[in-house]
């Protein structure tokens, strides 16, 4: 199958052409024809598997090949859970967009607001934001979403745990018509709120689902070291990095304090080295972002908040210095290399405070890891046995504490049946405390 298969605006198929993107992948050739169709979608498949154009394609030649409902409002919403992938979706929309009269804008939170109220006052025809950001402008009035066409949500799955269920279901508010139609693109169709956002958000919709949740890119190969603490951390990251001539590399932490503190350290070990974390300011984090894109860091050291969307063809290794909280979270920080039919490889180091996480993400997986060592640095550590209670044990302690209940009962005094009816006046200090006479029920005519 082909881009011209699908009937697009010649200006799209130039684009796609400029692009070097020639064959559609598979999510992009079964969700296009229902994104076409005017029908809602509700579709899910593994990272990097070119969602975005599966609903960029779609929105363009909807505008292009038809009528506005409104002059004045947005005709299409592209909603998204981070600033990152909402910059990365622009930039593609832009390259669409490029030899077209439409416009597009992003909203997102960390710019100024006020020049976002401005640019909305212009009437763009698409609008790439994220939820909260958005609905900030909507309470504000900026802009109006009775005219919207089409709502698109990536990463939805995302969105709702980062507790932007209330943002979209007053985006889906302010937009409410039976003209308007909904795509919403996740990780796992897999999820409780996703079925209920979707149940409040979509009519009838589609369903288009390429691969399991947890099935990962056979395009990236897994190695997992144990380690016995954080030098020891320390020692075989340095020592695996400097085993292989990578690339880039994408190194994962828990916290901002991890990454800040790994930064300088790979830093003083003359690697070129980035660090990026949510609490920095937006400016700042695009900056980081199109400089590692371009290739002017070795080595970026982030917490989760680069693990879903970005898509940087150069990162050949990922390594999880953490392993992450969430099980899925796992295939989305992998996903970061492997894209576009490239090998990648993905190292995950695992100590004693890591061993619950990483024994999660192979229940998510279905899969028990080989172990890897590196010589001169065999780790001591080789896991945590579960604690489980023997049948014996549960059941003396249970004995024991229904012992315990008993004797601590019959112990007890028994309680004096006190009246507790007031019938008399209590004087408490200086103000008598009587009893109020009951207020005489009056009948009142029938209306």
């Amino acid at each position: 199958m082909q881009f011209s298969d699908f009937s697009l605006d010649k200006r799209l198929l130039t684009s796609l052409e400029h692009m070097g993107i020639e064959t559609p992948t598979e999510i992009q050739a079964q969700s296009i024809p229902v994104g076409l169709s005017g029908r809602d979608l509700m579709a899910s498949s593994k990272t990097g598997s070119g969602k975005t154009l599966a609903f960029l394609l779609p929105a363009m030649q909807r505008v292009i090949a038809t009528k506005a409902l409104s002059k004045r409002d947005p005709r299409v919403l592209i909603l998204l859970p981070t600033r990152e992938l909402a910059t990365q979706v622009y930039s593609q929309l832009r390259l669409l967009v490029a030899n077209t009269q439409y416009k597009a804008m992003k909203i997102l939170g960390g710019e100024n607001f006020n020049d976002q109220a401005k640019a909305l006052a212009k009437d763009p025809h698409f609008v790439v934001a994220t939820p909260g950001r958005l609905a900030d402008h909507l309470k504000q009035n900026h802009l109006y979403l009775n005219g919207l066409e089409l709502l698109i949500l990536d990463e939805a799955d995302r969105m709702l745990d980062l507790g932007f269920a209330e943002q979209l279901k007053a985006i889906n508010s302010a937009a409410d018509h039976k003209r308007r139609q909904t795509l919403m693109f996740s990780a796992t169709l897999d999820h409780g709120e996703i079925n209920d956002i979707a149940a409040e958000l979509l009519k009838d919709p589609e369903h288009v689902a390429i691969g399991a949740s947890h099935v990962e890119n056979q395009d990236i190969s897994q190695k997992v070291y144990l380690c016995d603490h954080l030098d020891h951390k320390e020692q075989l990251l340095l020592a695996l990095l400097k085993q292989d001539q990578q690339k880039q590399v994408i190194i994962f932490t828990a916290t901002r304090s991890d990454t800040d503190r790994l930064a300088t350290k790979l830093a003083e070990q003359g690697y070129s080295t980035a660090s990026l974390s949510g609490e920095l300011k937006q400016a700042a984090r695009n900056q980081i972002m199109d400089q590692f894109s371009r290739g002017q860091q070795q080595i970026l050291v982030t917490t989760d908040v680069a693990s879903r969307g970005l898509d940087l063809l150069n990162v050949s290794l990922v390594i999880n210095f953490d392993m992450p909280k969430l099980a899925e979270e796992y295939i989305h920080r992998i996903g970061r290399t492997g894209r576009a039919g490239a090998k990648g490889d993905a190292i995950s180091l695992v100590g004693p405070k890591d061993w619950d996480n990483f024994k999660q993400v192979q229940l998510f997986l279905r899969k028990n890891f080989e172990l890897s060592e590196i010589e001169g640095l065999k780790p001591k550590f080789s896991g945590l046995k579960p604690k489980v209670k023997t049948p014996k044990q549960s059941k003396a302690k249970n004995t024991k504490a229904e012992t315990n209940k008993a004797k601590a009962k019959s112990s007890a005094k028994p309680k004096a049946n006190r009246d507790k009816r007031f019938i008399t006046g209590v004087d408490v200090g200086d103000a008598p405390m009587l009893r109020k006479p009951k207020s005489k029920l009056q009948d009142t005519p029938e209306e």
